[in-house]
């Protein structure tokens, strides 16, 4: 598998990871064992990033992650876990005393004693402009609790702020054929910090796996079910926050495009991979067939210029008007 590097954490891994909420909560049931299996697939495919939080499944996630990591032990994989979501939603809140308090949760569920990327788990506005929530988290890489840290962010606006701090490895944001703004000013601005772009949500919660239509529904315990109007979270999460009628209209205009010898979902990670500053996709499974089936797309060709320019225009016509000004 291709391999891109954090410049500022200092690691290599390759381009396609996986991404572990699923494996917490949210998507419907997955089983220790299924989560096991989605967690070996993807490594023995080459993946060796894992993105997770402690809120998923109220540390469900990290804990299965702690427990696969035992039986890999010298795999070589980084780990990247996010705080920040186990209180009230203020700025204040974002202190020294509950990152250390975070912090040693999630180690003691991953075994890990220095994390190697902590991410902020998209903080209110307010927390990227506090140079106090900042030197609290080199604070903590000074006292080798973690390795780096990073930014998980909803909008364009708080990943440029993020950018310009000279201490973050990393921003995660939402990019996906369904959802373009980062390429505007984001991907460019963190390739000239040195900076690395984890991009999340690549299938837009499933949309771009061409597998769903108007007679689709999800189990009551799955966000694509109870979050489509942002009733529990920002909107955004779910569905990239597209409608879900558009965003069928949108994938049936793309589906000629995937043509011989790649799936909807693998045409739609290869070309998150193909935007230029993106380090790794974190695209999530529920079984080991999927794992294995998204890793694929790292092995496929890049998009061809008319294939790109091609999804661009689907964009344009249909998606660009709900949600390029919002996020």
């Amino acid at each position: 598998m291709e391999q891109r590097t954090f410049p500022r954490l200092g690691r290599t891994v390759g381009i396609m990871g996986l991404g572990a909420w699923q494996l917490g909560a949210d998507w419907g049931t997955v089983t220790e064992d299924d989560a096991m299996a989605v967690l070996a697939a993807a490594v023995d495919a080459g993946v060796t990033f894992l993105d997770t939080a402690d809120v998923y499944g109220d540390g469900r996630s990290e804990q299965l992650i702690g427990r696969f990591l035992r039986t890999r032990p010298d795999a070589g994989l980084t780990v990247a876990t996010k705080m920040g979501r186990r209180v009230e939603q203020r700025p204040e809140a974002y202190t020294l005393a509950h990152f250390r308090e975070w912090t040693d949760r999630s180690r003691a569920n991953l075994g890990m004693d220095t994390l190697d990327l902590v991410q902020l788990h998209c903080p209110p506005t307010a927390v990227f402009a506090d140079d106090v929530v900042f030197d609290a988290l080199d604070t903590l890489v000074a006292e080798k609790a973690i390795a780096g840290y990073g930014v998980s962010v909803e909008t364009c606006d708080q990943a440029l702020t993020a950018i310009a701090r000279p201490g973050v490895a990393s921003v995660q944001i939402i990019l996906n054929a369904l959802r373009h703004k980062p390429l505007d000013r984001v991907l460019p601005a963190a390739a000239e910090a040195g900076v690395g772009i984890i991009a999340r949500v690549p299938l837009a919660s499933g949309l771009l796996s061409g597998r769903y239509d108007e007679h689709t529904t999800f189990p009551p315990d799955d966000h694509r079910a109870f979050n489509r109007h942002g009733e529990a979270f920002d909107v955004g999460e779910t569905f990239s926050g597209v409608d879900f009628d558009l965003g069928l209209a949108a994938v049936r205009r793309l589906a000629p495009l995937v043509g011989p010898g790649r799936t909807m979902a693998q045409f739609a990670l290869r070309w998150v991979l193909d935007q230029p500053g993106v380090t790794v996709v974190i695209p999530g499974a529920r079984d080991a067939g999927q794992a294995r089936g998204n890793v694929a797309a790292a092995d496929l060709p890049p998009l061809s210029p008319q294939e790109l320019s091609a999804v661009r225009e689907v964009y344009d016509e249909l998606i660009r008007p709900q949600v390029h000004d919002r996020w």
